[in-house]
């Protein structure tokens, strides 16, 4: 199968694809088979590469996304993101980790991407879908963009977990609490998140036989009130910098267990993210960065084999 596939004629379904800036980046829509443009962006660290198939159909491989995820080889990704058009909103987004598995959710990604297209219509709102469902995003001023990640998922079949248990408090050492935003996570709170073994303590929680999907794995501390310092383990991906996801199921744990209210300033290894649990969804805030775009030649796909 191709690497890449032109479907010139697509329908034109996405409110993003008229009207717009198409000299934003003119080449995204200019790609033949033997390349495929992309866009390297940020938020606060956490760090993606985005395709953009609204126009031409990009068909990801796992050894494709592991191949650019590699950093001395490729470009490097925590997660890649694909931009497709969607009938039902402005785009729809499909995320890959970094070991070429697909995840449901990305915060931050969706954030990113939410800012480069509003950046290129002018529109300071839309609304986006992943396997979550329906996200809104709105520009929030001063460079940051917020992003409705949904209500979360409380119960134990919804995270998922492996068995009927109290989700609040896990029958594991540090009694950490499980979340769902559309990607499992696991929270435990401790006395200093700074001490914490993430590397060696990450991979086990995150492979533990309670969570059959895995999980994202939090280790977090109260700084003061309606403040956490946050350090994350990624599930397909490791040691991230920020985890937008991961911030708002640490947000919702900590409201849950009464350690904070439901707005929430969290410090992540990569900078400060504010997490809004409202009546329609957790909402997150925070700023964005669109660093490059590029073009992976032919001769990087055909090393691929």
């Amino acid at each position: 199968m191709p690497l890449f596939k032109s479907t010139k004629g697509y329908p034109q379904t996405s409110g993003l694809e008229s009207g717009g800036n198409q000299s934003y980046m003119p080449h995204m829509t200019q790609a033949s088979k033997n390349t495929i443009p992309f866009h390297k962006m940020h938020g606060l660290g956490n760090d993606f590469v985005v395709f953009d198939a609204r126009h031409d159909e990009i068909t990801v491989t796992p050894a494709l996304a592991r191949a650019i995820a590699d950093r001395h080889r490729g470009v490097g990704f925590d997660q890649l993101a694909v931009i497709e058009a969607s009938e039902q909103a402005d785009a729809h987004l499909v995320f890959y980790n970094a070991d070429g598995s697909l995840s449901a959710a990305c915060g931050n990604a969706t954030r990113c991407i939410a800012r480069h297209l509003m950046d290129e219509t002018g529109r300071q709102a839309l609304t986006l879908t992943t396997d979550r469902g329906v996200l809104a995003a709105v520009d929030a001023g001063n460079g940051l963009t917020s992003v409705n990640m949904g209500p979360p998922l409380l119960n134990w079949d919804e995270i998922p977990l492996a068995e009927a248990m109290d989700t609040l408090s896990l029958p594991l050492e540090g009694a950490p609490t499980a979340t769902g935003m559309g990607n499992p996570h696991c929270t435990f709170f401790v006395e200093d998140a700074e001490a914490v073994d993430l590397e060696g303590q990450g991979p086990v929680v995150e492979h533990d036989p309670l969570f059959p999907e895995r999980t994202n794995v939090q280790f977090a501390s109260l700084l003061g009130p309606d403040h956490l310092r946050m350090r994350v383990w990624e599930r397909g991906t490791g040691v991230t910098l920020a985890s937008g996801s991961s911030s708002c199921a640490t947000a919702v744990a900590a409201a849950r267990r009464g350690l904070t209210g439901r707005q929430v300033r969290i410090d992540l290894d990569g900078g400060t993210i504010h997490i809004d649990w409202r009546d329609d969804g957790v909402w997150m805030t925070g700023p964005t960065m669109h660093v490059f775009s590029g073009v992976f030649t032919k001769q990087f796909l055909e090393s691929l084999g």
